[in-house]
């Protein structure tokens, strides 16, 4: 990488976060959601203040119903974070989830953290991801439709020169808690392992000031990276703004042309936006993914400032994960690695055409804050959600269907006639500039799916944070629905994690 990039990426972060990581909260932070721990550890031990919930956190208008006659488009980013779901298995296992929290809660990031068994496409298909449509009864509203659209991206990761990985690591006083500094330092030594000679790797820390403890190391020595890992102790202040020029100076450093070259910023988020605010802090960081260096987010611990480290990864092209247990660290950083590594599809967008002699009304159930200008779908220069090598991303519509009476009306040329609806989704290969464009139509007379165990699970995840929002459009969604349609829908469930759902849906009801 030449001089001229590696000086950009450096002043870039030195502008935009002078104090984005430095310092306790403060009431510059009106904007953000802060959604506590998702540990599965210990729960609040009081160090944060006696008067201080575990959870502030901002709310989020759900989307509304839309009237096909007068908008029959509707366009959003792909998402394929998960770090809402695990906060609130944090939450409800430490049990500390209450009422005040519920409009806080990401549905989407929620069904995003299940597998649904969509077909991947082959490895040398042109298009790197397959989509799929499943329509049929809402449980909490039979005289409405469930529209399940799944996006499953190929397991291949895609060629590259190899991995160039900068940590950086909030070893503060506030990370030294057992769900915070200890986990990161297991959860990291996990990343260690998957690297090789091909990789380079770099550490810094930051508290009151920071440290580069490794530079550009190759992957096979995960001794050296176990041991600097093993070394940290948390202590000091939060002054993390030389520490994240520092990631950016050293990932332009070692940068590896037509490699995989992110920064991966560990922290429980216990700091303040300063005199920057968070849209100059994600200007900056999309002005750094410009030059090929990603940021991926992995909160640890209680009062995480939630919105703002989506915000982060968002913006620069990265994930967003929040580490509740190691096993959740397993899951994320060896287990699901190419999906976090590697990107097989850029700025994915979905944009759905509802058939206005099929549907009267819509509703996009969660993305919330993915929702875009329908004339942002061609436009090249609107970031969306990236894809890695085997992830899924899955969105549910709840249908009003229209009146018998209206089965002749007109239909637009770009819609087909005994269809739902038609999905389209936009992208750009992974070193690409321009989209390109798909087309999948959804038939009336698709296979019954009600009694589909993926279609199923998504309804019942979906019902649940209806119930957890206290949603306006929850309709007669209870909490033995959920159980029933949950239950019924396990399948061979290799990890546990839908079972685990169950239990958190016990834990929820033995709360309130």
């Amino acid at each position: 990488m030449n001089n001229s990039r590696r000086f950009r990426l450096a002043a870039i972060a030195g502008l935009s976060v002078a104090a984005l990581i430095g310092g306790c909260a403060s009431s510059d932070d009106t904007g953000l959601a802060s959604l506590g721990d998702s540990g599965a550890m210990a729960a609040n031990d009081g160090s944060a203040g006696a008067d201080q919930d575990p959870v502030t956190s901002e709310a989020v208008a759900e989307n509304d119903w839309v009237d096909v006659a007068v908008q029959p488009i509707s366009t959003f980013s792909s998402d394929v974070d998960t770090a809402s779901y695990s906060m609130l298995r944090y939450l409800l296992n430490s049990g500390q989830f209450y009422a005040g929290m519920q409009e806080a809660i990401r549905i989407e990031e929620m069904l995003n953290y299940f597998d649904y068994g969509y077909q991947a496409p082959d490895a040398d298909a042109e298009r790197p991801f397959n989509v799929e449509v499943k329509v049929a009864a809402a449980p909490w509203n039979p005289s409405h439709q469930l529209a399940q659209i799944g996006v499953k991206a190929k397991e291949a990761r895609p060629a590259t020169e190899g991995n160039n990985v900068v940590l950086l690591l909030d070893t503060s006083g506030s990370m030294s808690h057992e769900d915070k500094l200890p986990l990161l330092v297991e959860s990291f030594k996990l990343l260690a392992e998957q690297l090789g000679e091909r990789d380079r790797i770099s550490v810094i820390t930051y508290a009151g000031g920071h440290e580069t403890l490794l530079e550009g190391v190759t992957g096979d020595k995960a001794d050296q990276v176990i041991d600097a890992l093993e070394s940290l102790t948390a202590d000091g202040s939060t002054a993390g703004a030389d520490a994240l020029a520092e990631a950016y100076d050293l990932a332009a450093e070692h940068f590896i042309e037509g490699g995989n070259n992110r920064i991966l910023l560990a922290t429980d988020g216990d700091f303040n936006v300063g005199p920057s605010s968070v849209e100059e802090l994600t200007n900056q960081i999309t002005e750094a993914r410009g030059d090929g260096v990603f940021i991926s987010v992995f909160g640890f611990g209680i009062h995480s400032h939630d919105a703002l480290m989506e915000a982060i990864a968002d913006n620069g092209n990265g994930n967003y994960f929040y580490i509740d247990n190691l096993k959740e660290a397993r899951r994320a950083l060896a287990d699901q690695f190419d999906s976090t590594m590697f990107t097989v599809a850029k700025d994915l967008k979905l944009q759905v055409e509802f058939n206005p002699a099929e549907v009267a009304q819509y509703r996009l159930i969660g993305y919330e804050n993915r929702v875009l200008a329908n004339e942002d779908f061609e436009d090249d220069l609107v970031d969306a959600g990236d894809v890695g090598a085997g992830a899924t991303v899955t969105a549910l519509y709840e249908l009003v269907p229209s009146p018998a009476e209206q089965e002749d009306a007109e239909q637009p040329a770009t819609v087909e006639p005994g269809t739902w609806m038609t999905v389209s989704t936009r992208y750009k290969d992974p070193d690409g500039t321009e989209s390109k464009q798909d087309d999948f139509p959804a038939p009336i007379d698709a296979p019954d799916v009600a009694d589909d165990d993926d279609w199923r699970w998504a309804a019942a995840v979906a019902e649940f944070g209806l119930i957890l929002r206290d949603s306006q459009h929850k309709g007669e969604a209870t909490l033995e629905q959920v159980k029933s349609l949950a239950g019924g829908a396990l399948g061979e469930d290799p990890y546990g994690l839908r079972a685990e759902f169950l239990e958190l849906v016990d834990l929820y009801a033995d709360s309130i």
